[in-house]
């Protein structure tokens, strides 16, 4: 903002708000980068991180509104209170397994708070199954946000926090 703009009243900038969002599933985080598939390693869907899970269960990152769940149960998309869109994609060609090892507990529109269960999942034989099971977390309207904070280690589902961001 020049001083022009400060002395006849400029247009105003947006408020930027801090949001974080929390692990949907309780594991160890992980590079996006090191996830073996390039849509999610090279951020062609957003930017994130991914999860190496250790539970059952798949619960809501942020208080926000579910968007899509994938016939197969193993994605699914919400949209923030504060309009971040995340994305949630367990494993990697975990769509082949046709919803095997998935089972869906929230529907599409529905309203989530934090931690509130979205799907549950047979981890062992999703291990067996699947080429990988490390979770993507991603920001799919990147173009929104200002800075992003990756955190790392060891998260519990619905109580840590894996990103900060502004938008």
């Amino acid at each position: 903002m020049g001083f022009l703009d400060k002395l006849f009243g400029g247009k105003k900038e947006a408020v930027s708000k801090e949001v974080k969002i929390f692990a949907p599933l309780s594991g160890e985080i992980v590079n996006i980068e090191d996830v073996p598939d390039v849509v999610f390693s090279e951020k062609i869907v957003g930017d994130g991180i991914a999860i190496r899970p250790n539970g059952d269960e798949i619960v809501a990152p942020v208080n926000g509104t579910i968007g899509k769940i994938f016939e197969t149960n193993h994605a699914f998309s919400i949209e923030s209170d504060e309009g971040i869109e995340l994305f949630v994609h367990f494993g990697i060609d975990t769509v082949e397994l046709k919803g095997e090892g998935f089972t869906r507990i929230a529907t599409e529109g529905q309203k989530v708070k934090v931690g509130d269960p979205v799907i549950k999942f047979d981890l062992a034989l999703l291990e067996a199954k699947a080429k990988s099971v490390l979770t993507p977390v991603v920001i799919s309207n990147m173009d929104e946000i200002s800075n992003l904070q990756k955190l790392s280690g060891e998260v519990v589902k619905g109580e840590s926090v894996v990103l900060t961001l502004t938008k």
